[in-house]
């Protein structure tokens, strides 16, 4: 029977309008079920679309993030774990990736790898977020690595220089100075407008609160964020920990800002993915790593890149710490990573016993980059100076076997171990650009020849009083360096004199 027969038009007209006012549509929605839970792992069935790097839901308010996919079950990596998850706890997608809070607001801020506070402070009140496992920039958003990174190391800065954008290894047996090194470089960034991340993966506790009171106390904490991931903190976060302080920088960097990242260190992020891999029962290849490590860090270090001007000119900066054993530069994550850098700062435990410190290798070091990002005037006047020191710890072996020498590799010895003592400095005392180049300038005049080598350390104090009271820069002229640097130290030479003669 027809509906119009029954029902005027007019009816059915305003009941079509009603019905337009509603839409239906069904939703079907996955649940898994946890399976079982240890050492930070979750296994889950019944969650067949799951994809890589989701983050899921657990109904006791716990949250894990896919890391391992098989034919009927899911592996995941907690990432937040309540004491009341345990096998038979349901398990839905989020159907988002994870990102963290980025901005100024992040500054003098210590956070977990998902953003959470971990100084006691309020949450980071930052509406910006940035994915912590991002894509890195591609090769036309990039610019050559040309614009210097000052360490405030007289090694670094001289003789194996860092441009921002760049990535160079620290490398080293544990406990010869390349925490305090990248500590001192940090430092050496106030006032030069370049914002700082520290990740800290997998320390003691006492270790992490040692590093932040030392940037506190040195003013450096105003322009840092420290990512920390510690010894008691889940594998899954120790694994996202320099990726989230990448992603820290990063927005920084499409900001048009300069970042240095430091990561402390990736040979424990490394033995963490081991961990997860092996407890996922990934397939383990050489020294049981799983074959995908390279991969890992390479997509990690990748994205540390100096941007070209149209794409706002910032810079990320990577300083990696790795550890040696024995000083072994051939065991599998050095080599990785030796291999994925631009160049590495090595250290050296038998200048660490002999008291040359920072304990820095010049033979085993390298920048395949920073020099040609390194200032014109520091480059000239640093010019074969690595090359000379070299063939000077060369020569130097011969004296151990008492064999006489000439005059002229005499000399060269001599100049070389005055060279050796300048090359030394303290911790917790960067030292700026200009001073640089005053002792540069100094060394390559003779000023230093006929000083004792217990001499040296006076020279230098002086000299960087001198200059800390000067207007000079890297622009002035020659010239005017080498006259002015030459009258400081007849100047201090007059002074010595005077002082013999009223103790005589």
């Amino acid at each position: 029977m027809n509906s119009k027969a029954i029902y005027p038009e007019s009816l059915i007209a305003a009941h079509n309008r009603w019905l337009d006012q509603y839409h239906f549509s069904v939703r079907v929605s996955e649940l898994g079920r946890v399976i079982s839970v240890g050492d930070g792992i979750v296994w889950i069935e019944g969650l067949p679309t799951a994809a890589i790097d989701e983050v899921l839901n657990v109904e006791d308010g716990s949250r894990a993030m896919v890391f391992h996919l098989k034919e009927e079950l899911v592996g995941a990596v907690l990432l937040e774990a309540s004491g009341t998850l345990a096998a038979g706890c349901r398990v839905s997608h989020s159907g988002w990736h994870l990102s963290i809070p980025t901005g100024d607001e992040l500054l003098g801020r210590i956070v977990d790898p998902l953003g959470r506070p971990l100084d006691g402070l309020t949450p980071v009140a930052s509406k910006n977020r940035h994915e912590i496992d991002a894509l890195s920039p591609s090769i036309i958003e990039r610019d050559f690595v040309k614009r210097p990174l000052y360490t405030g190391n007289k090694i670094i800065d001289t003789l194996i220089p860092i441009g921002k954008g760049q990535r160079q290894l620290i490398i080293g047996d544990n406990g010869l100075g390349k925490s305090s090194l990248v500590l001192d470089i940090v430092i050496n960034q106030r006032d030069k407008n370049v914002r700082c991340v520290y990740v800290l993966i997998g320390q003691k506790r006492s270790s992490v609160m040692n590093t932040v009171e030392v940037l506190k106390s040195a003013g450096a904490l105003e322009f840092t964020t420290v990512v920390v991931a510690d010894a008691a903190a889940l594998p899954g976060l120790q694994y996202l920990a320099p990726f989230a302080g990448t992603a820290i920088a990063e927005a920084w960097m499409r900001q048009g800002l300069d970042t240095l990242v430091i990561y402390d260190d990736l040979t424990t992020h490394a033995d963490c993915y081991r961990e997860l891999s092996l407890l996922l029962r990934r397939p383990p290849g050489r020294e049981a790593y799983p074959a995908d490590i390279f991969y890992l860090h390479s997509r990690l270090l990748e994205r540390s890149t100096c941007l070209s001007a149209q794409m706002g000119g910032g810079s990320l900066t990577a300083l990696p710490l790795v550890e040696t054993k024995e000083g072994e530069l051939a065991s599998y994550i050095p080599t990785n990573l030796i291999s994925i850098t631009d160049g590495q700062i090595y250290f050296s435990e038998p200048l660490f016993s002999g008291g040359f410190l920072p304990a820095i290798d010049v033979t085993k070091s390298v920048s395949r980059i920073g020099g040609r990002a390194q200032d014109a005037r520091i480059r000239e006047e640093a010019g074969r100076m690595k090359l000379d020191y070299l063939r000077f710890l060369e020569l130097e072996v011969f004296t151990r076997f008492g064999a006489k020498l000439e005059k002229s590799i005499e000399r060269q010895i001599q100049r070389g171990r005055v060279l050796r003592e300048i090359l030394k400095q303290d911790q917790r005392a960067p030292l700026p650009i200009e001073f640089q180049m005053a002792w540069l300038v100094a060394f390559n005049s003779g000023l230093f020849d006929g000083a004792g080598l217990d001499e040296i350390p006076g020279y230098l104090n002086y000299l960087a009083r001198r200059v800390a009271a000067s207007t000079l820069t890297l622009s002035s002229p020659r010239e005017e360096w080498t006259d002015t640097v030459r009258r400081w130290f007849s100047e201090k030479r007059e002074r010595i004199v005077v002082a013999d003669e009223q103790k005589g």
